[in-house]
């Protein structure tokens, strides 16, 4: 109609009422565009960690209710009297897999250290222990090894299998909000012309059933979404680290294969004190010196309450509880494996794959038929690179290259800080916990080590006191006081524990 100017030089197509109402529409049918491709996996990733969340935290639920069942079959009231002891390993468990500041080393070195003095009181009915002789009796844990092998394995599995699957679904919950936040795109003015043009411009030649060429499209999009190419090379280097941790969850790492059986293990431990007790109590005398005997009606008694003599039964298959979640952790990580794989490359195939909808383009055929941006005919420009600094060669899209836009750059630094926990995670190291809450999404900083730098076998963290203490609101010089403390406590702990050596010899 009149209303309406022929397409020629330049973005102008229509009149101004017209080019306002088409601009609006070239940019919900684009945001509609990526959102639903976006969408897809948002969800999938959404879906999988709330999965493995559950998984985790109903297998700590199993594993508790299987060890206070075991043991309330096995010790009876002993254990009872006890309990809230094996009770608070697994709050401090799951307190470390919701993301509490707890260092799991120090947690489970606490908890054979409160085990061994509560088992060489059951041993040993006939004398009377002070608080402080206690603490003396756990003070040499480490040498004189109670409870066998037990306490070392089941740290080192514990540790690994925690910290992988803390930071895998971690990895997942980053995953979900850096989608979310990137797929919330608005183009740029320059990119409402190009997608005016591009939609809507051959409604002004009266060609509304011509489609643009497949290449224009693919340029138009490659301009509008530059920044989110940008965010390709680290999200592939991210969906790398999630599937080399995926991995170690399938193997040495798999939390399930460590929990399922830890109240075995424990009750092993717990067997092996009780048969050593006469070798470990005569060190502990030569250590810690020759305990007080109780008067000989109260030893008696003692001996007869304690009757520590019972022998672990394992339990029959069938009355061990239900796979947590209704499922394994081997089946959960096939599925999301495969999920990770088709990830890759996601945004640097973004453009294309809108291009792909026949909504926006011809596609690869009917390269003669197509709008070509100012006539019904074949598109002859070679489409740009992927990227932002690609961009200056764009024939469709005016492009700033110098100025990035911050929501994206802010993803990729989020990416990139959960690359390096991934990776300390796959060499077995504690890493510290990201809060996924939508706010802080994308705001966090710090780093792990690269993966060439971590060590391929598992080392204990002994800077994690110091790294936790350092989140504290005290200031550089408090925390370098501080520092120079633990230095000069650990040197006399060395002289002490030097010392306590030769009068144990």
């Amino acid at each position: 109609g009149d209303h309406l100017k022929v397409c020629s030089q330049g973005y102008t197509c229509c009149s101004q009422e017209m080019e306002e109402k088409y601009s609006q529409q070239s940019k919900h049918d684009f945001r509609n565009a990526v959102v639903e491709l976006s969408n897809h996996l948002q969800t999938m990733f959404s879906s999988r960690y709330k999965k493995f969340d559950e998984f985790f935290k109903e297998l700590l639920e199993n594993a508790e209710k299987s060890l206070n069942d075991m043991f309330v079959r096995t010790y009876g009231r002993l254990y009872m009297q006890n309990s809230e002891l094996f009770k608070d390993l697994f709050v401090e468990l799951k307190r470390y897999y919701v993301g509490g500041n707890v260092n799991l080393e120090e947690m489970l070195n606490e908890f054979w250290a409160r085990l061994l003095e509560r088992m060489f009181r059951l041993v040993n009915p006939q004398y009377h222990f002070t608080d402080e002789y206690l603490e003396c009796v756990s003070k040499y844990t480490e040498q004189l090894k109670p409870f066998g092998d037990v306490p070392r394995k089941l740290k080192l599995q514990v540790t690994r299998a925690f910290v992988a699957a803390r930071t895998f679904a971690q990895g997942l919950a980053v995953a979900r909000d850096v989608v979310s936040k990137v797929s919330a795109v608005n183009p740029t003015p320059q990119g409402t012309r190009a997608l005016l043009k591009m939609m809507y411009c051959p409604h002004c030649r009266g060609l509304v059933s011509v489609k643009p060429c497949y290449n224009y499209c693919f340029n138009v999009m490659r301009g509008c979404l530059a920044n989110q190419g940008d965010l390709d090379a680290e999200w592939n280097i991210f969906m790398d680290s999630m599937l080399l941790v995926a991995e170690r969850l399938e193997g040495p790492f798999n939390i399930e294969s460590v929990m399922d059986p830890i109240d075995v293990k424990i009750s092993d431990a717990i067997m092996n004190m009780q048969e050593n007790s006469m070798q470990v109590s005569q060190k502990v005398f030569q250590g810690c010196g020759q305990p007080k005997t109780l008067a000989q009606g109260r030893t008696a008694r003692s001996v007869s309450e304690s009757g520590f003599s019972a022998r672990f039964r394992p339990y029959n298959p069938e009355e061990r509880p239900t796979t947590a979640a209704g499922t394994s952790l081997d089946r959960l990580v096939t599925d999301v494996k495969e999920k990770l794989k088709q990830a890759k490359k996601f945004w640097s195939s973004l453009p294309g794959n809108i291009c792909n909808d026949e909504k926006m383009s011809v596609g690869t055929v009917n390269e003669n038929e197509c709008w070509n941006g100012s006539a019904k005919s074949r598109y002859d420009f070679a489409v740009t690179g992927n990227g932002l600094a690609s961009q200056v060669n764009n024939p469709e899209v005016e492009v700033d290259i110098t100025k990035p836009d911050m929501v994206i750059r802010r993803q990729i630094m989020a990416l990139r800080v959960m690359t390096n926990k991934l990776k300390n995670a796959y060499s077995g190291n504690d890493v510290d916990f990201i809060d996924i809450s939508e706010e802080s999404s994308g705001e966090e900083s710090g780093s792990g080590c690269e993966l060439q730098q971590c060590s391929p076998e598992f080392e204990f963290n002994a800077t994690e006191v110091t790294r936790n203490s350092n989140k504290s609101d005290k200031n550089v010089n408090t925390s370098a006081a501080a520092r120079s403390g633990l230095s000069q406590a650990a040197l006399l702990l060395s002289i002490l524990f030097l010392a306590m050596q030769r009068q144990w010899r």
